[in-house]
C-alpha cells in the first residue's frame, strides 16, 4: 500500500479539508516526547508531582486544582518533562485499539508538575499551532482512528513514537484556529452541561424506581389500611393483616445445576447465573414462572424472574413457593440480599441465610394486585429512562459530530458563531 493510499484510507477527510487548509504531520507543528517518569520516589532525587494516565484520560482540561501525585525526578527528568501552558498530554496505550490518544490541554504553567509515565506529551510549536486546537482535533474519533489502525499489542495496545510523529492533521490559520477552539470550548460545555443534567435525572429515577418497589412490596398500595410496626430490617409500618413469618417456612431453596458442557449458542432456553442471563441452551432444568437468586458472585443475592423453561446454574439458586413469583422477586430485592453476603474474595450467598429472613407477606391476591400495579407503575419509569437515555444518546453523538466538523474544516466557524454561544 501507498503513502497515499493509506492516506486515503485512514484520513478519509484529508480530500475535504478546505483550500485555505493544509494537511501536515503532527511534528511538523509540535513536538512529541514519550515519559518515562515512574511513580516511585527515590532518595537524592527531586520531589515532584506527576501528572498520570488517570489523570488524562479522565479530564479534558490539566489545571492547577488537580491532585497530582507525589514522587521524585532527576534534574534531566525535570527539565525534559516539565509541563507547560499549552501542551497536549496524550495517552499512548490502552486495553482497547479504539480507546487510545485521548487528550487533554494543560491549561496553566504548573511548576514542578511532570508528565508521567504511559503518556505522551505534544508541545505545540506556538507559531504554526494552537495547544487548544490541537487537543480538539485528538478528541476527534475520525481523527484518532489513524492512532487506531497502528495500535500494536494483543491484551494491551501500544502507539509508537512515529504513530504520534506522523499522525496527519489538518492545519487552519492560527485564527482560525483559535476560533474553533472558542467555538468547541463553549459549545462542548454547554453540551456536557445538558448532558451531565440528564444523567442526574436518571440517578433521581433510580431511587424512584428503588423506592416505588421497596414501599410496594413491604407496605402495599392501599394507604387507607390500618398499620402495625413489626421491628423487621427494611419494613416501616405494614399493613396489619398482613403475616410476619420466617422465609423457612414459605419458600424451598435447591442450587441450580453445573452449566459448562450446556452452553449452545442460539439455544431456546436461557442459562440464568449468578447475575442473570448468562447463554442459551436447549436443556432446562426449571419450567413454569422461577425466582432465580444468584448465589456466587459480586451481584449475589439479586433476584431474577423467569417465565417458562429455562436452565439455573450452580451459581444460583432455585426458589420454589407457593406465593406469587413476581411479588417474591421484587421482594427479595427490596431486602437487598446482596449485602448480607459473606465478605469474601468471592462473594457468596446461602439458601440458610436467606431462609432464616423475616418478611411480612400479603395474602396471595394482594401479592398479585401489587405485583400488577408495581410493574405497570416501573414501565411508566422506564419509559422515562429510555427517552432520556435516547436523549444522551443523541446529545453524545452531536458533541462527536460537531468536534469532527470544526477540526476538519466542514463547518466553517465565524467570529459571530463564536460570540453566539459564549454568549448563552
Amino acid at each position: 500500500m501507498t503513502s497515499a493510499e493509506e492516506t486515503d484510507l485512514l484520513v478519509p477527510w484529508t480530500k475535504t479539508v478546505p483550500k485555505d487548509w493544509r494537511v501536515t504531520r503532527l511534528d511538523a507543528v509540535a513536538d512529541v516526547i514519550f515519559s518515562n517518569v515512574d511513580k516511585h520516589t527515590i532518595e537524592g532525587e527531586k520531589p515532584v508531582r506527576l501528572c498520570n494516565y488517570v489523570d488524562v484520560y479522565k479530564n479534558d482540561r490539566i489545571t492547577a486544582g488537580m491532585d497530582f501525585m507525589e514522587a521524585s525526578a532527576d534534574e534531566r527528568e525535570i527539565r525534559k518533562f516539565q509541563i507547560r501552558r499549552g501542551d497536549i498530554l496524550a495517552t499512548k496505550d490502552s486495553e482497547e485499539a479504539d480507546d487510545i490518544a485521548i487528550p487533554a490541554v494543560v491549561t496553566a504553567d504548573l511548576p514542578g508538575v511532570l508528565c508521567g509515565y504511559h503518556l505522551a506529551m505534544i508541545r505545540p510549536r506556538l507559531a504554526s499551532v494552537n495547544g487548544s486546537y490541537l487537543a480538539w482535533l485528538h478528541a476527534s474519533k475520525h481523527f484518532r482512528a489513524q492512532y487506531e489502525a497502528k495500535a500494536v499489542g494483543v491484551t494491551r495496545f501500544g502507539l509508537s513514537q512515529y504513530a504520534f510523529r506522523s499522525a496527519r492533521i489538518p492545519i487552519p490559520s492560527l485564527v482560525a484556529q483559535q476560533r474553533i477552539s472558542a467555538y468547541l470550548d463553549a459549545s462542548c460545555a454547554a453540551l456536557d452541561g445538558a448532558i451531565a443534567a440528564k444523567r442526574r435525572q436518571l440517578e433521581t429515577l433510580d431511587v424512584v424506581r428503588t423506592t416505588l418497589a421497596h414501599d410496594a412490596v413491604t407496605k402495599g398500595i392501599d394507604p387507607a389500611t390500618e398499620t402495625v410496626v413489626f421491628g423487621i430490617p427494611h419494613y416501616e409500618a405494614t399493613p396489619k393483616h398482613w403475616k410476619r413469618s420466617k422465609l423457612r417456612y414459605e419458600i424451598s431453596i435447591q442450587n441450580g445445576d453445573f452449566v459448562s458442557d450446556k452452553l449452545q449458542e442460539g439455544g431456546a432456553n436461557p442459562i440464568l447465573g449468578g447475575n442473570g442471563v448468562m447463554g442459551h441452551t436447549d436443556l432446562s432444568n426449571v419450567d413454569g414462572e422461577t425466582v432465580v437468586i444468584g448465589r456466587v458472585g459480586a451481584y449475589c443475592g439479586n433476584a431474577h424472574y423467569v417465565q417458562g423453561k429455562a436452565w439455573v446454574s450452580d451459581n444460583a439458586l432455585i426458589v420454589k413457593s407457593i406465593h406469587h413469583a413476581r411479588f417474591l422477586c421484587d421482594l427479595f430485592n427490596a431486602l437487598n440480599f446482596n449485602a448480607q453476603a459473606n465478605n469474601t474474595a468471592q462473594p457468596v450467598i446461602t439458601g440458610t441465610k436467606i431462609k432464616n429472613t423475616y418478611v411480612v407477606l400479603p395474602p396471595l391476591a394482594e401479592q398479585k394486585a401489587i405485583s400488577a400495579y408495581l410493574h405497570e407503575k416501573l414501565a411508566e419509569v422506564s419509559c422515562i429512562v429510555n427517552s432520556i437515555e435516547s436523549q444522551i444518546a443523541t446529545l453524545t453523538a452531536y458533541r462527536k459530530s460537531l468536534i469532527h466538523e470544526c477540526v476538519t474544516g466542514q463547518r466553517r466557524v465565524a467570529e459571530s458563531d463564536v460570540q453566539r454561544v459564549e454568549s448563552h
